[in-house]
């Protein structure tokens, strides 16, 4: 491990205390995540794991405020001595995947799974506020703690996530002038920090794309409109938007997930409904996307004697970091996991509506380290397989905890 000269005595110290308090705190910190996996709920859904969060904030002193965009959960730590806010923000919900490992901490609730490691963020969350909260004395200003409801998303016809906390109020009183993040990364081994200077995470948009012809026999197309040829069009020309349409230079990916259409072999089918995503992480080329595919809905549609219907949905913006915060906060990071273990990455093409936050407040989007494929541990996200290493929890603590002091520090030497 390499250390700055400049890192001084009473810094060093304050490591040295915070990961004792650590360690000792271990076994909470595996016994929360476990008991947060056991009882995933979904997005909008998160009533027990919103319970849990607020209790065992009131238990430490926090002031508490509940039932933001239906189930979020904001706590507000006071430091002793006066100065600026900083925000931690972690998310609650689980997704509609059955697990498939046999794990002693298996969900228990049939088709939903802690399948992104929302139960990792917010046990990592709730560590920071235990570390934090003892010694809250030494702290100039506020540690806004953020728990966040529907992250992976609220069902179709409901409001939630960020934006809608944000709407109601999570950014206010008090109001905080930096907000930190963090998300699971099982292609990093446990014990490492993965971080993007700007764009992290892409975009995320969805579509439903509506192709009307006309039903007919298949023995005489020409009577009719098909529905699926015109489709198949559609799909070959959506794919031009990546390959002539945008600069190479610029990340997109544009795929269709989903098609449907047609009743009976011998039938030419008059509707197909294709669902798909687009992500970028340009926000210029966010705001083409849409634009351009309807240029080419409407051309292959007319030439085919069919028409159509987009329905989109921009669902995040790009998540960006804030470059000046990002240098501040890498040597506090390479401090304590070490320069070999504090890793520059490629922004990924996934979707994090900590965005939201970003936007209106400057913002750290990192990655912790979850792998390790000494216990098999290296299923990605999203999938029926997928699991954390639990050392990564004292990892992601001892960061978290460092980087929210050493900002409050910085920011009250400040003139």
């Amino acid at each position: 491990m390499t250390l700055s000269r400049s890192v001084s005595a009473a810094v060093l110290a304050r490591d040295a205390r915070y990961r004792r308090d650590i360690a000792d705190l271990t076994p909470k910190l595996v016994e929360i995540r476990r008991d947060l996996h056991q009882h995933p709920e979904l997005s909008n859904r998160e009533e027990r794991t919103a319970k849990l969060v607020a209790e065992r904030l009131r238990a430490l002193g926090l002031e508490v405020k509940t039932g933001i965009a239906h189930h979020g959960v904001i706590g507000v730590l006071r430091g002793g001595k006066p100065g600026q806010v900083i925000a931690i923000r972690a998310d609650l919900d689980a997704l509609p995947i059955e697990e498939a490992r046999d794990t002693p901490y298996k969900s228990r609730n049939p088709g939903v799974m802690h399948a992104c490691g929302h139960d990792a963020h917010t046990t990592v969350a709730l560590g920071v506020a235990e570390i934090l909260a003892k010694y809250r004395a030494d702290l100039p200003g506020a540690v806004k703690f953020i728990f966040q409801p529907a992250e992976e998303g609220p069902p179709r016809g409901e409001r939630g996530g960020a934006k809608m906390m944000i709407e109601e109020g999570a950014l206010d009183a008090p109001a905080p002038d930096a907000i930190f993040g963090l998300h699971c990364m099982p292609m990093l081994e446990s014990g490492s920090i993965g971080y993007c200077e700007t764009a992290a995470m892409a975009s995320a948009d969805r579509f439903l794309i509506t192709v009307r012809g006309k039903k007919v026999h298949g023995a005489y197309p020409h009577e009719g409109v098909d529905a699926i040829v015109t489709a198949a069009a559609v799909i070959e020309q959506l794919q031009t938007i990546r390959s002539r349409r945008i600069d190479t230079q610029a990340p997109l990916v544009l795929s269709i997930g989903s098609i449907h259409g047609g009743n009976r072999f011998n039938i030419l089918a008059d509707e197909v409904r294709m669902e798909g995503t687009a992500r970028t992480l340009d926000p210029d080329v966010h705001a083409r996307i849409e634009p351009l595919m309807r240029q080419i809905l409407k051309g292959v549609t007319e030439s085919h004697g069919a028409s159509y219907e987009l329905d989109y949905e921009r669902i995040v913006p790009v998540t960006v970091n804030n470059p000046q915060l990002v240098a501040q906060m890498l040597p506090t990071i390479r401090r304590i996991v070490g320069d070999e273990r504090a890793l520059a990455m490629r922004p990924q093409m996934g979707a994090e509506d900590f965005s939201y936050f970003a936007n209106r407040v400057p913002a750290f989007f990192y990655f912790l380290g979850v792998g390790n494929k000494a216990k098999g541990i290296t299923a990605m996200l999203h999938t029926p397989d997928f699991d954390v290493d639990e050392q990564c929890l004292p990892v992601g603590v001892e960061v978290m905890a460092a980087m929210a002091t050493d900002w409050l520090e910085a920011a009250a030497r400040r003139p």
